[in-house]
């Protein structure tokens, strides 16, 4: 059986945070949510990351819509999942989001090569509504540059 790779993004995330490092990590799930996210059901545009009191990873607000043919034994869609990683890159996190004050964003949900779904998460600092009209106007400078390259080639 051949499966087809799922990539959910969450383009407002880029946007939103200046990136300092990125990171995968596995997410636990329950059977119906894995078979939701290989349909590309699920949504982390809203999601965040938090430690809990014994040092644990969740992602927040992830929203899995529910599996179309499961029976009533379907999971909740906006549950917390706990996010698989090891203990070193943890303390990491955990270390920077307290001192910092970083916080830690979703950017990707995909499967890989063995079907599993992996979270690529980034610490991220908030960006101030300056840097926001920063991006917009280089995003705008670069669409106006890639026009003018392209009436000259032709």
């Amino acid at each position: 059986m051949v499966q087809k790779n799922v990539n959910i993004k969450n383009k407002k995330a880029k946007f939103e945070y200046e990136f300092i490092d990125t990171y995968v990590a596995g997410i636990v799930l329950a059977g119906t949510e894995i078979k939701s996210i290989r349909e590309g059901k699920a949504s982390i545009t809203q999601s965040f990351c938090e430690f809990n009191d014994r040092g644990e990873l969740f992602v927040i607000n992830m929203q899995i819509d529910e599996y179309s043919h499961a029976s009533h034994y379907n999971h909740k869609p906006k549950a917390e999942r706990k996010l698989l990683m090891n203990k070193r890159e943890l303390t990491k996190l955990r270390k920077e989001v307290t001192t910092s004050g970083f916080t830690i964003v979703p950017l990707n949900l995909f499967t890989n090569d063995r079907g599993l779904a992996k979270l690529k998460i980034a610490l991220g600092k908030g960006k101030k509504l300056y840097d926001k009209r920063e991006t917009l106007k280089d995003r705008d400078n670069q669409r106006d540059l890639s026009r003018i390259k392209k009436s000259f080639n032709n």
